[in-house]
């Protein structure tokens, strides 16, 4: 017999190369594997919904394993897992048992990331590595004009990293949301699925908007021109997270 197992995960991911395994540096997953089979003495292969980047967080990251042998009380398991994981900044909120057909990847129909400014002069103590500090000031109302523009299906070639696996570029943004909570900006991107650094990259641009280095015309032009090459620098990985999965 074979179960599927699905779990959600929130990570500082500051010092991993990304989610996925890779030569140069320790990831999640293999952090992740490495103690699921601790406690369940199962070589396991852990699939992710979202392949975050290197110094990207997650509030709430989806993946599922599937194990030779039941896990008889889930609680138990979650427990001991986490007790493993204490000293690795990675944390499971929760475990369910799935169908052997679930797959965390490929039956999202959700994904939603956010991404932390905190806009002001004085350098960051508690949010170090957790936000992008901008010390120009912010133009909310050019933010939300920006972001406006990128919501709906489009080609989003400017905003795709040269290394992206995807098969087309068009993506659909369901919606972005912009909050400002004392000096922190919240923008907060949903869709089905993202490019490589499509949202970093999106936020590069927008925080340029914003910043009135680009206006309204010229940042149309750089999102309609799908040249990578007119792409403001993509905003540091510090300040992004995976928020949610949905299925």
């Amino acid at each position: 017999m074979e179960y599927n197992y699905q779990i959600f995960i929130e990570y500082d991911g500051t010092n991993y190369v990304g989610w996925q395994y890779q030569k140069n540096g320790i990831s999640i997953q293999e952090i992740l594997e490495k103690k699921i089979k601790k406690v369940s003495k199962e070589k396991i292969k852990i699939i992710g919904a979202g392949r975050t980047d290197a110094g990207v967080h997650a509030k709430q990251q989806s993946a599922n394993f599937i194990l030779k042998k039941r896990i008889h009380n889930l609680q138990t398991f979650l427990n001991s897992v986490n007790f493993f994981l204490k000293d690795y900044s990675i944390s499971i909120i929760s475990i369910k048992k799935r169908s052997l057909k679930f797959h965390s990847r490929f039956d999202a129909l959700e994904r939603v990331y956010e991404y932390i400014i905190t806009n002001r002069n004085s350098s960051l103590a508690l949010n170090k590595n957790r936000s992008w500090l901008v010390k120009k000031k912010i133009d909310i109302k050019l933010l939300k004009k920006g972001a406006n523009i990128l919501i709906g299906k489009h080609d989003f070639s400017t905003f795709r990293a040269s290394s992206c696996s995807a098969k087309s570029p068009i993506k659909k943004i369901n919606y972005i949301k912009i909050l400002k909570k004392d000096d922190n900006i919240l923008i907060e991107f949903s869709s089905q699925s993202f490019l490589q650094n499509q949202v970093r990259s999106m936020v590069g641009c927008l925080k340029n908007l914003a910043c009135k280095s680009l206006n309204v015309k010229e940042f149309k032009k750089v999102f309609t021109s799908k040249d990578r090459r007119l792409c403001s620098p993509p905003a540091p990985a510090c300040g992004l997270y995976l928020k949610k999965v949905k299925y």
